[in-house]
């Protein structure tokens, strides 16, 4: 029996006998009391007893509801993490050694370090329990635990402790079966403390309230008592038939189920490998069916003509594409972007629309079109010289203009337009990302007000000052606050977002919940540091880091002892390259040693061109590097190199495989994941990382060399250290940030989103639930819950 099933059963019940209860005694006090008692009396006591009747049927609701969530919960965690280690376990459970069983039983212990996990050990097909953990309990035998080709699940009552034990067969009960044991004395127990915070609060408000009841009821209580009974008769013969409607719970409660939070926890657990398949099989247990739209300016397919008259596809190299695809390949949904491809138009049909990949269509890409003007004042006019500028502290000026403003609004209406064509559904999960959309969840809330909308901001969100700089700070907050969720890379960011919030727009801010209501509708505010995937693509079919020095040596010139450092960017301003470009000439002057015996290669692409600043930051690098080079070399040797055009992933990942350390000297980045990328290319475990600490990737690679990219010497200091670092010491560094970026990777950046918006998705059932509105449950669980 679903989750779902089991809270309408006992809810209903619940109501049924509560009701039933009601009207009995409110039967026998018109009959042998009421005549007795003076009318005003009798009306006040009436509503007492009603009040008594809503407090009872209220607070057995949230508690039934509670506790049963509690257990569906548990069943989730169970089923998680299995998933997370299946394929494990079933190669060790063919083993029969005692190495195996050793094995097994030290897998079995670090999944049990999950907190409501109890026990976990295999029920071998003879009925033999193998490899259990020390804290499975020794009167629980295979013999009494229900098993089959599907996954079981049974409560036990073993010494007064409540059990759930969960049985998943393994081969289809050929090798046995995993048993998961789990803790459920606290379900019960936080079904108590609902109670009473839903008692407390309820009592509190009646006795403020009492006066105003007596009252009311000489005028309400004979349609009451017909309401009463219409209800009564309508639950007993099944005809139930009430509106949703969306209602809050008691702060009290609120709280308690935030204490709750499942998935969380799971997600962040170190036993699980968060790959394209483990998403998938998350997903598909917490968003069943759910429809997921994605909305970004780039678009993760681009078709362009080539010579000859054909069409050819490009992936973009883009860590949001990365990101998103799995996602929405799962769940089978659409993509809204703009289509900026030369062949485009040519390969959508009448609705604008693609399937995609080519190669296996999973899902639509739909396509919008803009015109030049609109490109111009959109893209390159507010979103890259206002709101980019504005966002990153580099110290370039922010330009606002009234015409972008205009092109910026109305290239968001029509993005959510198509968001609504799109929508087959009330409430789908909009995905929307990035800077280019700030007015788009408002937009979106506005017209399906059901969509659970998650928005995620690329880029930093700077101090409540600086961003007092835009003419149109309110309009931008107040669209962001249409999101269910708004996701940024660091906790820094989001208190930045709490303090400007604060200060530019009458809100609540909860600072403890993490939200913010703006017009009664809450959003949640939450960090979520995007990674890159793991293992990356780009790192297959390279050759070992050796061959990769030598061949990067011979392509660029470089002596054969010649050491290497670095830099792969887009030529932009916050990434500081003159910066790192001043630290080699620092270097070169600090430590002559150097001289003719390292070279600094800086990749960078050329970007957004038609912004002058951008053209101007190309042309003051290229006579930096000129410079810096006349200074220091010599006609067989150039400290300083510069590769500027667009380089595949192949031809990055070789650099980064060749160098002896990578500078990442951004001026103000909200993650910046070439650090990631590096850690990730060196499979040899050598090399070490230059970080600025303006970067969000300085948060978590705590390892790398972290350095302030606006004093040279301080950067060149660094590159010295990490040209004369151990070996063992590169090591030791390099090891614990490649676990990080291969835990932490892409797929649970994704799946921390998802399984947030499930979550908040399902507490918006509990809610419903105990607000009383019991009719709207089945429909409202099995469409979020599954």
């Amino acid at each position: 029996m679903t989750i779902s099933n089991n809270v309408w059963n006992a809810s209903k019940s619940s109501v049924q006998l509560a009701l039933t209860s009601l009207w009995r005694a409110l039967s026998f006090l018109r009959d042998r009391v009421l005549a007795r008692v003076p009318r005003p009396a009798v009306f006040i006591a009436l509503g007492t007893i009603a009040g008594a009747g809503v407090l009872f049927t209220v607070s057995s609701l949230v508690g039934v509801a509670v506790e049963t969530w509690s257990r569906g919960d548990v069943q989730l965690r169970a089923r998680i993490v299995l998933l997370s280690a299946k394929d494990q376990i079933e190669e060790l459970a063919r083993d029969p050694s005692p190495e195996a069983a050793a094995e097994l039983q030290a897998l079995f212990a670090r999944l049990i370090t999950d907190e409501r996990l109890q026990a976990v050990g295999i029920c071998e097909p003879d009925g033999r329990m193998r490899a259990p953990t020390s804290t499975m309990p020794s009167r629980l035998l295979c013999a009494s635990i229900r098993r089959g080709k599907a996954e079981t699940t049974m409560p036990i009552r073993l010494d007064s402790q409540d059990l759930l034990v969960s049985a998943f067969p393994l081969a289809e009960g050929a090798l046995g079966h995993v048993v998961i044991v789990h803790d459920l004395t606290y379900a019960k127990a936080r079904s108590d403390k609902a109670r009473i915070y839903i008692l407390a609060a309820t009592v509190i408000a009646a006795l403020l309230v009492s006066g105003a009841v007596g009252l009311a009821m000489l005028v309400l209580v004979r349609n009451w008592r017909t309401a009463l009974r219409a209800t009564l008769e309508d639950l007993r013969a099944g005809r139930v038939d009430a509106p949703h409607t969306e209602a809050a719970l008691p702060a009290e409660l609120r709280e308690a189920l935030d204490q709750y939070d499942l998935v969380r926890r799971t997600i962040d657990g170190v036993h699980i490998d968060w790959t394209p398949e483990t998403l998938q099989r998350a997903l598909g247990s917490e968003l069943p069916g759910a429809e997921v739209l994605v909305v970004s300016n780039r678009e993760p397919y681009i078709h362009n003509h080539i010579e000859g008259g054909g069409i050819s596809v490009q992936i973009p190299a883009s860590g949001l594409v990365s990101a998103i695809e799995p996602v929405i390949r799962a769940c089978g949904g659409t993509w809204i972007a703009h289509g900026s491809g030369s062949a485009d138009r040519d390969t959508v049909d009448a609705a604008d629309r693609i399937a995609v990949p080519p190669d296996a269509p999973s899902y639509a890409l739909r396509r919008l079109w803009l015109t030049e003007e609109q490109q111009d004042g959109y893209y390159y006019g507010f979103s890259n010289e206002g709101m980019w500028p504005l966002c990153h502290i580099a110290f370039v000026r922010p330009t606002f203009r009234e015409s972008d403003w205009r092109y910026y609004r109305e290239v968001n209406e029509m993005f959510a337009e198509a968001v609504v064509r799109e929508a087959k559904t009330p409430d789908p999960i909009v995905l929307v990302q990035d800077y280019h959309f700030a007015l788009l969840p408002r937009m979106v809330r506005n017209r399906l007000p059901k969509a659970t909308i998650v928005t995620f901001w690329h880029i930093p969100w700077p101090n409540a000052e600086t961003f007092g700089i835009c003419p149109w700070k309110e309009e931008i907050i107040d669209g962001l606050l249409g999101s269910s969720i708004l996701g940024f890379h660091t906790d820094f960011h989001c208190n930045n977002f709490f303090e400007t919030v604060d200060r530019f727009v009458e809100s609540r801010i909860d600072r403890e919940r993490r939200s913010i209501t703006l017009g009664g509708h809450e959003t949640l505010v939450r960090p979520y540091p995007i990674s890159i995937e793991w293992p990356p693509s780009a790192l297959a079919g390279q050759k070992p880091a050796a061959a990769c020095g030598v061949a990067v040596r011979s392509r660029f010139g470089l002596g054969e002892g010649v050491r290497i450092g670095v830099g792969i960017e887009r030529f932009d301003y916050t990434k500081g390259i003159v910066d790192r470009l001043h630290a080699v000439d620092a270097l070169l002057q600090n430590h002559p040693e150097w001289l003719g015996r390292f070279t600094f290669i800086q990749a960078a692409a050329p970007t957004r061109s038609k912004i002058a600043s951008y053209r101007a930051l190309q042309d003051e690098a290229v006579a930096l590097a000129d410079e810096i080079n006349a200074r220091h070399g010599t006609p067989d040797w150039r400290p300083v190199v510069l590769s500027i055009r667009h380089h595949q992933p192949s031809e990055v990942f070789e650099l980064f495989r060749a160098a002896d350390f990578c500078v990442v000297s951004s001026l103000h980045d909200g993650m910046n994941l070439v650090a990631k990328e590096f850690v990730a290319a060196r499979d040899d475990e050598r090399g070490v990382l230059v970080l600025s600490t303006f970067a969000g990737a300085s948060r978590e690679l705590v390892e790398g060399l972290i350095v302030n990219p606006y004093y040279a010497y301080d950067m060149a200091d660094a590159m010295n250290r990490a040209l004369t670092m151990p070996v063992a010491e590169q090591e030791a560094r390099m090891r614990q940030m490649r676990a990080l970026v291969r835990t932490r990777n892409v797929y649970r950046w994704a799946g921390q989103m998802l399984l947030d918006a499930a979550q908040l998705r399902r507490r918006e059932a509990i809610e419903t639930l105990a607000a009383g509105n019991i009719a709207a449950l089945p429909r409202l669980l099995s469409r979020r819950m599954g």
